[in-house]
């Protein structure tokens, strides 16, 4: 039957599953934001691949020794089968449409695939507000309008927390006597956001955005248009633009501390950076790493002077001021060369690590948004009320045009952008 999802324990895995032609088995967790995410689209998907593939769930945490037999590690999963046998990518997180559509098509082949994409209807939702981006700035902007009683859907590319959710701990927000994980942080944050009644588009793909109209198309099928739109779709890391940057990107070379220290135990690490991101995700890095180098363009660090006592006291690391990377090289499956120039005697040599880390700030999200009025960093311009230059369309966080940002600076942005809509959409 299409659209039917049966849920399963570890003893009737070889029926359901291993003994079907075709299946999908999601393993999900309770109170997991990316299997929420998840299931809209699992569901969604059923009713149409359903009479051919068999859409099964299982809960992993009740299942432990078929989870680990799979090497399933975290939830969500999503795994396909062939006649028992499992094919295809295994999908984990914030798990994108377009990706379980990959592997369906591959499981009934191309000529069934395009039958069955006939199938697919597209849907309209109407919202007071959208609220685009759902990092500090975004998901503050979206308690404040629903506590309003304003119907108001957030849409993002990933799964909500934005950027601070890869940060390793956040020791200035208010409230927090101890330093909070940015993961958590994030989380009780969305999690607020969504007990007042914030509708949540998460890990989809925006396909179109219009600001005049304040329309907003997501993974090919549904178009939500708004009375009002507020981007809050933040910023990315900076690349350095060097060569080898992009060839060994995920490959040696890392932006994200979180995701990526653990790799790195008892390795020979190099950061590039000298602000507070910098030495705050080199003092987490230095949980693993056996050494680390900071490479910094200037004649001492940018972070501020806590960060810089605590990084110089640290046995593990040592400083090259006054030098920038020239390029990127790799050695083998493991070692990594950079070249980097003094930039007193312009003399250019090769130090080498395991891996290399880059922290030099981070660029403005813009893709897809037309018509903004930009500040010469490429930043959106709004008044004090959060407004840009097009009708209804409001602006939050760290893409906007601002001296600082922080996490409080976000959250207070969409505070404000939030209180202002609800102000004019109730005179």
């Amino acid at each position: 039957m299409a659209g039917k999802i049966t849920e399963i324990d570890a003893d009737q895995y070889q029926a359901e599953v291993l003994d079907k032609p075709l299946a999908v088995l999601d393993f999900y967790s309770t109170e997991c934001p990316p299997c929420e995410a998840l299931a809209s689209k699992y569901q969604a998907l059923s009713e149409i691949y359903g009479d051919d593939i068999n859409f099964v769930k299982i809960f992993r945490q009740g299942n432990r020794e078929l989870a680990t037999e799979l090497d399933v590690t975290g939830s969500p999963t999503l795994l396909f089968y062939r006649n028992g046998e499992i094919t295809g990518d295994k999908l984990t997180g914030g798990i994108k449409r377009s990706d379980i559509m990959r592997n369906l098509d591959a499981l009934v082949g191309e000529k069934r695939a395009a039958q069955l994409h006939g199938k697919i209807s597209q849907t309209s939702t109407d919202a007071d507000v959208i609220v685009l981006g759902g990092g500090p700035a975004g998901l503050t902007a979206g308690l404040y309008l629903a506590q309003a009683r304003l119907k108001t859907v957030l849409i993002d590319v990933a799964l909500p927390g934005g950027y601070v959710a890869t940060t390793h701990q956040v020791s200035n927000y208010p409230g927090f006597v101890e330093p909070q994980q940015g993961m958590m942080l994030s989380h009780y944050m969305s999690e607020q956001a969504k007990a007042n009644g914030v509708e949540f588009r998460a890990a989809v793909e925006v396909n179109e955005v219009n600001l005049e109209r304040k329309q907003v198309k997501i993974d090919g099928v549904e178009t939500i248009t708004g009375k009002k739109l507020v981007i809050a779709t933040g910023s990315s890391p900076r690349p350095l633009g060097v060569p080898g940057e992009m060839e060994y990107r995920g490959d040696g070379i890392s932006y994200c501390a979180t995701c990526d220290a653990k790799y790195f135990d008892d390795k020979d690490v190099i950061v590039i950076g000298g602000g507070n991101s910098a030495i705050e995700e080199a003092m987490f890095i230095s949980k693993f790493a056996r050494s680390i180098t900071i490479v910094h363009q200037f004649d001492d660090l940018q972070a501020n002077k806590q960060a810089q006592e605590k990084i110089k006291a640290d046995s593990k690391v040592s400083f090259m001021f006054s030098h920038e990377p020239r390029e990127f090289k790799k050695y083998g499956t493991m070692d990594m060369g950079v070249v980097v120039e003094d930039l007193k005697s312009g003399e250019k040599k090769e130090i080498r690590a395991h891996g290399v880390f880059v922290f030099i700030g981070f660029v403005a999200n813009l893709e897809g948004l037309e018509g903004l009025d930009l500040d010469q960093w490429g930043h959106i311009k709004t008044d004090d009320e959060m407004r840009t230059n097009l009708e209804g369309v409001y602006a939050a966080g760290d893409i906007i045009s601002k001296m600082y940002r922080q996490i409080t600076t976000a959250v207070s942005d969409g505070t404000i952008a939030a209180i202002s809509i609800s102000k004019e959409m109730s005179e």
